[in-house]
């Protein structure tokens, strides 16, 4: 008799959890630092906007987490590429130094 070395592949359950949906929350998270950070480089007004605009990031990804979950990953890094951006503005822009 023969015996097959061949591991058994399980396959995937069709209700398994996605972890994307986990992620980009981590990174909606994660730019909250840099957002309410922003008071070293920007004046208090735009700190105010700038949380503004970060508690917008998290209403729009926790209206997404069921309709849309391959999207939060994206929107978290949206989130801190846009963080970066409107720094680099203020400092070009609108004279913003440390």
């Amino acid at each position: 008799m023969a015996y097959s070395r061949r591991r058994k592949v399980r396959p995937q359950r069709p209700d398994a959890i996605s972890p994307r949906p986990f992620v980009g929350m981590v990174l909606i998270a994660t730019a909250f630092f840099p957002y309410a950070a922003s008071g070293l480089l920007a004046p208090w007004w735009a700190v105010v906007l700038l949380v503004l605009v970060w508690l917008a990031f998290l209403v729009v990804a926790c209206a997404w987490w069921t309709p849309h979950p391959d999207r939060l990953p994206w929107l978290g890094v949206g989130a801190l590429v846009l963080w970066f951006a409107l720094m680099n503005a203020g400092g070009a822009f609108l004279g913003w130094t440390a």
